[in-house]
């Protein structure tokens, strides 16, 4: 008799507590929205769940992207239940209540609004309040353009076009000789070597080494949970920009001995960064120039490898569009004497441009991006609440079948027609949109150039798993043989 009632009040209670803790989120954000925070009547949250009290819907993100590896699913299963409606659901991810924005035109009304969505959360700790990423205003608008001259204009591309071609030869040479290699390993030793050298003007070396190891760490700490204790991910990524910055400050004091207050040549970002002055010829403070070191070469230092290596899968598995790539670039490499091509000629080969954009297309580096309500927001009778993380969903912009036809399908010749410009966000949109765009492209285009030229390969797993976390990538790095033509 005892036992009955027991076991009666556990299953009564049990599934009690199980749907108080399932709807408690929805019920306490909607308490503040409607009677604590709103100013006018009848306003509502977006649809969506908010999941669990502080999980939130973590352990729903995880369960697509790491265990199902299906990471458009995870939006694809809202759209289902809620339907498109506004482009926006609420959800609690991040340690945050958010709110996802996942159609280009909702995507687009938060990445024109600089003023009422900021970068926030974890992104700004990591990379820098006095970053480009950090400020805003005039002094965003100052930093921007600096760097926009410094790495993203025809000048600017030229120079560096022709700088970083010789380590991508002798890479690739150097290959041949190993025969199998894990491409995406290889591939961001020579892009950091690269950066580290216009950026910096820091050779090969155990320094390199150091910041390509710590570097790697912060990268792994833009998508964790923002836990700032020791054994997380994020705790690691905070240390590692530590020493990331104190390598930087050693860098940064030697020039500062040897400069007597005038502007000294610009070889490289830093001094560049060293001489900007604002408008009353106050130049920028060590913690300015560090934080926006850090960040500009965060910024361009995975995006260039991941996606080269997948332009690489890619290739390998459409052997069509590799041959029209060769084709081009051939035809490019007889009429020329020298083993350099220039950025002037690499960006009119119209062809390998389109297989680049593809592959940012489907590559996804930036499977979103965040930024943060700076006051209580309307949004087509919805309210998306002040200090609320905005998550802009890239990835199904690039793969909704309502953008793009067989999205899934990797076709360069999908950009021979117009397309609307909001329905490709890979470098975002509006006054944010990624300063390094140029660049990135180029030196994508410009390792196809010499790889297809002269290279032939093959996958040695094609059918390799992928992980989406920090950012997609074969499970075993993209094994590959690789052999002279």
């Amino acid at each position: 008799m005892e036992m009955a009632i027991w076991l009666t009040v556990v299953m009564g209670v049990v599934p009690l507590v199980l749907w108080l803790l399932w709807w408690w989120n929805n019920a306490w954000y909607w308490l503040v929205i409607t009677t604590l925070r709103s100013s006018k009547r009848g306003t509502m949250l977006p649809p969506g769940h908010m999941g669990l009290p502080i999980l939130g819907e973590t352990l729903t993100f995880l369960w697509y992207f790491k265990f199902l590896r299906r990471p458009e699913d995870y939006i694809t299963s809202k759209r289902q239940k809620y339907g498109d409606g506004i482009g926006m659901y609420k959800t609690h991810l991040f340690g945050r209540p958010s709110v996802i924005a996942f159609l280009p035109s909702t995507n687009k009304f938060v990445l024109r609004d600089n003023e009422n969505f900021k970068y926030g959360w974890a992104m700004v700790e990591l990379v820098g309040k006095t970053s480009l990423t950090g400020v805003h205003g005039k002094a965003h608008l100052r930093l921007r353009s600096f760097v926009s001259r410094s790495i993203n204009q025809p000048n600017a591309l030229r120079r560096i076009g022709l700088a970083v071609q010789p380590r991508m030869i002798s890479a690739l040479q150097s290959w041949t000789k190993c025969h199998n290699i894990t491409f995406y390993d290889e591939m961001k030793k020579v892009t950091f070597e690269n950066i580290g050298m216009y950026f910096a003007s820091i050779e090969s070396g155990p320094t390199l080494d150091n910041l390509n190891k710590y570097f790697a760490g912060m990268i792994s700490g833009l998508r964790a949970y923002p836990l700032n204790i020791p054994g997380f991910t994020f705790h690691h990524a905070l240390q590692c920009r530590r020493k990331i910055q104190a390598i930087f400050k050693e860098v940064l004091d030697e020039r500062r001995n040897n400069y007597n207050g005038d502007d000294q040549p610009i070889n490289d970002l830093m001094d560049g960064l060293m001489n900007l002055k604002d408008e009353e010829g106050n130049r920028l403070s060590d913690t300015e120039v560090l934080d926006n070191m850090t960040s500009i070469l965060l910024g361009g230092y995975e995006s260039i490898a991941v996606v080269t290596m997948w332009a690489v899968y890619y290739l390998a598995k459409y052997p069509e569009v590799l041959q029209k790539l060769r084709n081009e670039n051939m035809a490019l490499k007889k009429s020329k004497s020298e083993q350099l091509v220039t950025s002037d000629e690499i960006l009119k080969l119209e062809y390998t441009i389109k297989v680049v954009d593809e592959t940012i297309r489907l590559a996804n580096i930036a499977g979103f991006l965040l930024r943060i309500t700076t006051k209580d927001l309307e949004y087509k009778g919805y309210t998306i609440p002040k200090g609320w993380n905005m998550i802009l969903w890239l990835r199904n912009v690039h793969i909704d079948p309502k953008n793009f036809d067989d999205p899934l399908c990797f076709n360069p010749d999908r950009w021979n027609g117009s397309m609307l410009p909001e329905n490709f966000q890979a470098f975002g949109y509006g006054p944010r949109i990624c300063a390094g765009n140029m660049v990135a492209r180029l030196q994508v285009a410009l390792f196809l150039h010499h790889l297809s030229t002269g290279y032939k390969w093959k996958l040695v797993n094609p059918d390799a798993k992928v992980k989406y976390l920090p950012h997609p990538k074969p499970e075993d790095g993209l094994q590959i043989t690789i052999e002279k033509l």
